[in-house]
């Protein structure tokens, strides 16, 4: 008996080691249950979570009543084999679009996990017979179809273990930052821009400063905390740290880490207002930043932004303020000209009216909003205008916002990273702006809060205005946009329902025309997907 249960358990295991990969990707891409962000995504979605074909173990409880062992262990042996070749089969036919990415802390979850894992395994492998061999069977069934669950078991055994290792990264980094005493510190935050803010101001800077940001969107203590150890030597002059924010303190949580002396506010928006609870408490969030400056630091604002105007600081270091529409502010951008090519506006300085034209390969009105605080920065840090032109001229597209990417006679334009209800409006008045058929690929917007299905549906009227045809990336998801749609009389032929994103490249080259633009508006993780 133990030597049948032997091979069982083998086909058994492999199976959920599989499906623990599938667990654990889910759990990184929930932050790794932070803020209990991945039990939420389990009671969002259960039919992702649980329910699945590995329920059929349940079958297995009809041979307490037939005591045929011998056709017990050939079906748990079939089951779980036609579970794992499902589970591979689904593997290569999918592509996810946040792969999992193997850090050191998900090598140390895999290892724990395979120990839980294996752990009732070699219990039973002792205490297994003929009486107890169904029920033996039941549990791991059990263990396997609570797998999402189960893996919680080794995250929370391995809890010691990272905050000993985040404690150690922070001090080495705090320890680091101390002891490089002549560097400029830049934190930037906001509910959306922060990337592109982020990169402009690096390229702008670098032409007179070895300028250092944080990559991609490390936006999280351990983000900083990486780049600051692996990355900043003796020659960085200044380190762009982004900061993000999903509840009240985060943004504090971060400025104690690096210290910065200078402050950059993109846009108060209504981003993750699902964990903030109100646009008040993002406001108060941001401004973290600007709170934690020194008294000779400096602050750069937006002042056409409502939510940063009404805010009453408290500090006293000086806040310099940009702005397109508002007069009042200290470095504005007039006659701006939008155009396939790029981007081109006069920028005008408090107390000089002579206009100093600059000129930009990026695309839209956030983006302008964007190379202002790089100038207003820059200016701050003794550069020149024609330092901060040539900085401005030579400043790259940032990845996945409002990048354009030609494939033929099909230009992408490429705003898929975290879309939020102004940016998803500038991007359509940028599609606007393109000759020949326009169409528009999105699953919406989330994190909203209260508001989401108020702002998906005004997107979805937005979007009845400018495209051509329209993508939709989940059914249930995206009703909210095509109730705007409708309400605006478009033509539903022309509305196209799908529950994948990987399904709307082929789906594109069949509407597609001699010159077509086609606006990639977000691109949800995979825990939204729906299928």
């Amino acid at each position: 008996m133990a030597k049948e249960f032997l091979i069982s358990v083998i086909i058994y295991f492999i199976y959920v080691f599989l499906k623990s990969g599938n667990s654990i990707h889910m759990l990184q891409q929930n932050k790794y249950n932070r803020k209990k962000t991945y039990l939420k995504w389990l009671k969002r979605n259960p039919a992702k979570a649980f329910k699945n074909y590995s329920i059929l173990f349940i079958l297995l409880a009809i041979f307490i009543f037939f005591n045929n062992l011998t056709l017990l262990i050939v079906c748990f042996n079939a089951l779980y084999l036609i579970l794992t070749a499902n589970l591979i089969l689904e593997r290569k036919q999918g592509q996810n679009k946040l792969p999992l990415k193997y850090t050191a802390r998900v090598k140390r979850l895999i290892v724990t996990n395979t120990i839980v894992l294996l752990l009732p395994i070699i219990i039973m492998c002792f205490f297994v017979n003929e009486t107890n061999l169904v029920y033996c069977y039941l549990i791991l069934g059990l263990f396997a179809y609570l797998n999402n669950l189960y893996i919680l078991i080794a995250l929370l055994i391995n809890t010691p273990v990272e905050s000993f290792v985040g404690y150690y990264f922070k001090r080495k980094a705090i320890n680091k930052i101390k002891s490089m005493k002549t560097l400029k510190v830049i934190g930037i935050t906001g509910s959306y821009g922060k990337t592109s803010s982020k990169n402009i101001l690096n390229d702008i800077l670098n032409i007179k400063y070895n300028s250092m940001p944080t990559p991609k969107n490390f936006n999280t203590p351990f983000g900083l905390m990486i780049t600051i150890n692996n990355h900043l030597d003796k020659f960085t002059d200044i380190f762009i740290a982004e900061m993000g924010a999903c509840q009240e303190g985060d943004i504090k949580e971060l400025c104690d880490l690096v210290h910065p002396k200078y402050g950059i506010i993109t846009r108060i928006g209504v981003a993750h207002l699902a964990t903030f609870g109100s646009r008040e408490n993002i406001q108060k969030t941001k401004f973290e930043l600007i709170e934690s400056l020194p008294s000779d630091g400096i602050g750069i604002l937006n002042g056409d932004d409502e939510w940063q105007r009404s805010y009453k600081i408290k500090n006293n270091c000086k806040i310099k303020w940009i702005g397109i529409d508002s007069e009042d502010v200290d470095v504005r951008a007039k006659n701006i000209t939008l155009s396939p090519k790029g981007t081109k506006f006069d920028c005008y300085f408090k107390g000089d009216d002579k206009p100093y034209p600059f000129e930009t390969k990026l695309l839209g009105y956030a983006n302008v909003y964007n190379i202002l605080a790089g100038i207003a920065l820059g200016q701050e840090f003794g550069m020149t205008i024609e330092q901060l032109q040539a900085g401005v001229s030579k400043v790259k597209p940032v990845e996945h916002r409002l990048e354009l990417k030609s494939n033929g006679d099909i230009t992408f334009i490429d705003d898929a990273y975290n879309s939020n209800p102004t940016g998803a409006k500038m991007a359509l008045d940028v599609l606007k702006l393109m000759p020949g058929k326009h169409i528009v690929v999105t699953p919406g917007m989330i994190e909203l809060g209260d508001a989401e299905y108020e702002k998906n549906k005004e997107f979805g009227m937005q979007i009845a205005d400018c495209a051509d045809e329209v993508i939709l990336v989940g059914a249930e998801k995206t009703k909210p946009i095509q109730d705007g749609l409708k309400e605006k009389g478009y033509d539903e032929k022309k509305i196209h329902i799908i529950n994948d994103v990987l399904k709307a490249f082929p789906l594109v080259q069949s509407l597609k025309e001699n010159e077509t633009y086609v606006l990639l508006e977000n691109d949800l993780p995979d825990i939204f997907n729906e299928k």
